[in-house]
């Protein structure tokens, strides 16, 4: 809408003359519809609302109480001699990279269905991929003829324990309230699942 035409917008009461900018020649066109605009706003009486300071949310967010959260365990056989692993080491060993323990034992990944929270974790702090993304990437692998094994799907806390218990060469996660004796947890970066600063966490469990 031209500025020369807003008065025939007005009601008879309120009609107003808009100031001639000829006389601000270093202003642009873009400028000058600004300014008439905010001068039209003016005239109208129409309020110029801000975002009072509590209608803006917070960039801060509260820390969590540490008993929300809770450490995801990297597990082994107990007669595993690895007893710490980067969080970098522990990704080649996810990706099938380093497949073979120090022992000789060949690396055998486990691993929790698609979908739960123990999974999801890994997937977004050790292979930085979602599941499609996971799927792929073991096809790729194999597709390049490198001989990789993607983890063995286990469908309980229990299965992942026997079958880490029963497999020299397994490594695969849990909860920190899922562990037991019957495997051994594995430092990473030299901090246990307790520690803070602990890389691999999620929230608590919702109890039943």
């Amino acid at each position: 809408m031209k500025l020369e035409s807003v008065g025939r917008w007005l009601p008879p009461d309120r009609s107003i003359s808009l100031p001639s900018f000829s006389t601000i020649p270093s202003c642009s066109e873009a400028v000058v519809k600004v300014a008439g605009v905010f001068l039209l706003v003016l005239a109208l009486g129409v309020p110029v609302d801000c975002p009072s300071r509590a209608a803006v949310p917070s960039v801060e967010t509260a820390s969590p109480s540490r008993g929300a959260w809770e450490g995801l365990a990297i597990i082994v056989n107990v007669k595993n001699p690895v007893g710490n692993l980067t969080l970098w080491q522990l990704r080649g060993i996810f990706l099938g990279e380093r497949r073979w323990w120090p022992n000789g034992r060949r690396v055998i990944l486990g691993a929790l269905p698609a979908g739960t929270a123990e999974r999801q974790t890994v997937l977004r702090v050790v292979y930085a991929m979602n599941d499609k993304d996971f799927d792929k990437y073991f096809l790729w692998v194999l597709f390049r003829g490198e001989f990789v094994t993607s983890p063995t799907i286990l469908g309980t806390p229990k299965d992942v324990r026997r079958f880490v218990a029963n497999t020299p060469g397994a490594v695969a996660y849990l909860r920190a309230a899922d562990l037991d004796s019957s495997v051994k947890v594995v430092t990473i970066d030299s901090l246990r699942p307790e520690d803070d600063g602990y890389p691999l966490r999620l929230r608590v469990r919702p109890p039943n």
